[in-house]
């Protein structure tokens, strides 16, 4: 294989000088054997750019893809988008010093949302250590906030054990990001004895890896809370994604009549139009919100079942939104998030295992009054709902110029109902999560909300296409959090990913000036841009796009895109004063229903 383009940083410099120096690789080197080990745990690509180079020279060997992005950041959320997709293990790869100081950010959100990524972080060769060589950085101490696992490999013999060691700590209990650290030198050192397939497990590579689950008398005991409850309500954490529990759950809901929400991650777990699903609840249950009327059952609830949820802040309202009168338990397979803020009932197991033991324990036996209840509750929703529509209704029927996001997302959704939905933080995921229905359980909407970190949401995108290529996929951002990322268009285009990206373009940081308005009455002087052509941006990047100034014209939009074999820009101008139904916005969305629907 060809290295005259290995450079100075990233070889072994003899005695310590600052020399070039050509690495031998022929023949089966650490690097192979670490390797062999991705295509047995189902690795189909790594998202990298150059280092380490040994790793890309044998994976390209043996077949896996380079995917090359533009910066590290936006690499790793490519690596989690991927991931949240496909149920598998993702890899990133990144150079020592400030390359891997640019996975943190994107590692913490991984961790907090439970997502496994081995991300492969080159460190200077061994007798360049401690001297102030090129880049040099204590890499533990970066990765200690923000990962679950770190280990260095010292010894070529060991390269393909810690390879699965890191491969295994990232499915198994509750998933999450791990690093494993190799200098290039390690990397081409000979390995004695070839790694086989046949010393793996079937499931190797999968997440969850073991699937465990409560103790019969735990069982017993969450069943008999189920059945004697007179207003439970289950709420669906981003858990319940990542476990596959989205179909057992779906069952538990007509087998015991219960009511079902989720939590923003969870969005999609359900189907949101069925009679006793209540949507996705938490910190968006505010005016025109679809949530909103469904508070009063909320906080009248006896039984509260989380399942895979963190019962973080913006999941539980600030942890005001649950009564204190209530029973409850906690489904999840990280024993420190039982109990964490709501004591209860603990049920350490996988969701999807947990769900089905109690489904098998009740599926003959289901008491006759459970029935009644339901249609109670299916009523009581019912009016719940309507009075949502006639809140709403006058929004969605005005044709303005700049468009209402609300009225953006209700043509989304008629126009795609069967997408891989995903958005970026901030404003636009809370539109997308409140404003387009999932339909059938199961369905897809990717938000980074483990740390809401701004500008994922496009690279996530082009990493759940890359895990279904054949789905459609439909990306939500605000101008705000497209800056951060757009040079990832490029990136795309290059390895052939075509997808949609809708731009609510309304030349303001929503979120910090609605925050900064409602706390202090004013603003700061950073909130506003200067106005951005992003369909330009797009096609200086090779791909395509079209602004939209009028809800008609989405349509024809959306009709390219799908024909689109680039990534398609919909650069949509939507109103800056309109907010979603953030709870603490209250007084500032009442206050603009009333000026609205005067206006009208």
């Amino acid at each position: 294989m060809d290295q005259q383009n290995i450079t100075t940083e990233n070889t072994v410099a003899p005695k310590g000088r600052n020399t070039w120096a050509r690495m031998d690789f022929d023949g089966y080197r650490a690097a192979h054997a670490m390797v062999d080990v991705l295509k047995a745990a189902g690795i189909e690509r790594i998202y990298g750019q150059s280092c380490p180079t040994a790793i890309h020279l044998a994976a390209q060997a043996a077949g896996i893809q380079q995917y090359g992005y533009r910066t590290e950041n936006a690499g790793t959320a490519m690596a989690d988008g991927e991931a949240r997709v496909s149920g598998r293990v993702s890899v990133i790869t990144a150079q020592n010093g400030p390359a891997a100081g640019l996975l943190v950010a994107g590692l913490a959100e991984a961790l907090k949302a439970s997502i496994p990524i081995v991300a492969i972080v080159q460190e200077v060769p061994f007798d360049t250590a401690d001297r102030n060589a090129f880049q040099e950085l204590e890499h533990e101490k970066i990765f200690s906030g923000c990962t679950k696992w770190i280990r260095r490999i010292n010894l070529a013999d060991r390269a393909a054990e810690y390879m699965a060691k890191a491969i295994r700590a990232a499915t198994s209990g509750r998933p999450g990001p791990v690093v494993l650290l190799v200098s290039p030198d390690v990397l081409v050192q000979p390995v004695a004895e070839r790694v086989t397939l046949e010393t793996f497990e079937t499931e190797f590579g999968c997440y969850p890896l073991d699937r465990v689950v409560p103790t019969p008398d735990k069982l017993d005991a969450l069943v008999g809370l189920m059945l004697r409850a007179e207003r439970p309500l289950i709420v669906a954490g981003g858990g319940v994604h990542s476990s596959g529990a989205c179909d057992v759950l779906s069952e538990l809901q007509d087998l015991l009549q219960i009511p079902v929400a989720t939590t923003n991650m969870g969005k999609g777990a359900i189907d949101e139009s069925h009679s006793l699903s209540l949507g996705v609840i938490g910190n968006a249950m505010g005016t025109r919100s679809p949530a909103k009327f469904h508070r009063d059952y909320i906080q009248s609830a006896d039984l509260i079942v989380f399942v895979g949820s963190r019962t973080n802040e913006n999941g539980t309202a600030g942890w005001s939104l649950f009564p204190s009168t209530a029973q409850y338990a906690q489904i999840d397979i990280d024993p420190s998030e039982l109990g964490r803020n709501y004591a209860g009932l603990r049920m350490l197991g996988d969701a999807k295992a947990t769900l089905s033991a109690i489904r098998d324990r009740i599926r003959d036996k289901v008491p006759s009054h459970l029935k009644q209840r339901g249609d109670q509750l299916a009523i009581q929703f019912a009016q719940a709902r309507e009075q949502h529509r006639v809140e709403l209704q006058y929004l969605l029927s005005q044709e303005t110029s700049p468009i209402r996001p609300e009225r953006l997302m209700r043509a989304l959704d008629t126009a795609h109902g069967d997408t891989l939905w995903v958005a970026d933080a901030s404003y636009s995921s809370i539109w997308l999560v409140q404003f387009i229905q999932s339909m059938r359980a199961g369905t897809r909407f990717i938000t980074p909300r483990g740390i809401a970190g701004l500008g994922w949401g496009f690279p996530m995108a082009i990493g759940a296409k890359l895990a279904r290529p054949h789905a459609n996929v439909i990306c939500v951002t605000g101008d705000g959090g497209f800056a951060h990322c757009w040079a990832e268009l490029e990136s795309a285009r290059r390895h052939g990913v075509a997808l949609t990206v809708v731009v609510l373009n309304n030349g303001v940081l929503g979120f910090q000036i609605n925050a900064e308005e409602s706390r202090f009455n004013t603003h700061t002087d950073v909130c506003h841009f200067t106005p951005i052509d992003h369909v330009a941006i797009a096609r200086a990047c090779g791909c395509d796009g079209v602004s939209v100034q009028q809800i008609d014209q989405l349509p024809s939009a959306l009709a390219a895109a799908s024909n689109a074999n680039t990534p398609f820009v919909i650069d949509v101008r939507v109103d800056p004063r309109a907010f979603p139904p953030l709870t603490a916005f209250e007084s500032q969305l009442a206050s603009e229903d009333v000026s609205a629907s005067g206006a009208a």
